[in-house]
């Protein structure tokens, strides 16, 4: 046999071949690849050098216009037009009484508070006692207190103001404990859902390098928890807006004055202004809410 015929194959530059098998380098790969598309030379200064592939996904924007400026804009639009409807309408002197501007004002101006003190004894009843409800000192009593907390929404909302009613007396008091009754399990249970749904992996290396139970709850639990957290208080504010035009059956005012005067005196302006300015008050708490929960997300947390 000839040496010619002894010589192994010509193989293309940049292939080898290791036990029979033939095996192509990257780096050969990348500079043909660049011969051909004529940016030979990348790297090294020379030539024509190709644009840097954009790594990972374009950063999602936190808020838009769009969600900034479209339901305030939609309300105060349904608003207007529902008032300009009222004073081009001819009123009679029960209407003109219960439309009075001092009155409406004094029962949208109680519907806020009655909202926003009921939501602030929702917080710090709910948040202090999920994360009481995950430690493991109570860890075993957390069925019992969320189906307590589950009784308490269960009832329905007219049957549990007038027991308090009954029980209290008339006035804003019987109703703030009712509507914070009402809306205690949201909070509770997106609570208590987060601080479980937190990876113990994350835990025990937050208790490695150092970190005592009360910094690895604020530094790594609760961060990770805050978007379920923020999205029961935003069930609850809904929830105490609605349940608050009730507070009207036991002396506690709101919107409910409204409705309750335009049902029982058979005025539907009165109606529908009651009713118009409720569904706007929930819709603007749940747009506030929205950006809040945009706001206090953690970086870290968004996709």
């Amino acid at each position: 046999m000839s040496s010619e015929q002894r010589r192994p194959p010509q193989r293309p530059h940049g292939e080898h071949e290791v036990r029979g098998l033939a095996f192509r380098d990257e780096q050969a790969e990348q500079a043909e690849q660049d011969e051909r598309t004529g940016t030979e030379g990348a790297g090294t200064g020379q030539g024509l050098t190709a644009a840097p592939r954009p790594l990972g996904r374009r950063p999602v924007r936190r808020l838009t216009w769009l969600k900034l400026l479209f339901m305030p804009v939609l309300l105060a639009v349904v608003v207007g037009a529902t008032l300009i409807w009222i004073t081009h309408t001819n009123l009679d002197s029960i209407s003109r009484n219960s439309l009075a501007h001092d009155a409406t004002q004094t029962a949208l101006w109680q519907h806020v508070q009655l909202t926003a003190i009921s939501t602030f004894f929702v917080l710090i009843i709910s948040i202090p006692l999920g994360i009481a409800l995950t430690r493991s000192a109570l860890r075993r009593a957390s069925p019992y207190v969320v189906a307590l907390a589950n009784i308490g929404q269960a009832t329905p909302a007219i049957g549990l103001l007038a027991l308090l009613v009954i029980w209290l007396g008339t006035g804003r008091e019987p109703a703030l404990i009712g509507i914070t009754i009402y809306a205690v399990l949201p909070v509770l249970s997106n609570t208590i859902a987060g601080l479980r749904a937190t990876d113990p992996g994350l835990i025990d290396a937050a208790r490695g390098i150092g970190m005592s139970a009360p910094g690895v709850l604020f530094r790594v639990e609760l961060p990770l928890a805050v978007p379920l957290i923020l999205a029961g208080v935003r069930t609850a504010l809904v929830l105490n807006v609605g349940t608050a035009t009730l507070a009207t059956f036991g002396g506690g005012g709101g919107l409910g004055d409204l409705i309750n005067a335009g049902i029982t005196n058979q005025r539907m302006p009165v109606l529908i202004l009651g009713s118009v300015l409720t569904v706007a008050l929930a819709l603007l708490v749940d747009w506030l809410a929205s950006i809040a929960e945009v706001l206090l997300r953690p970086r870290g947390l968004e996709t």
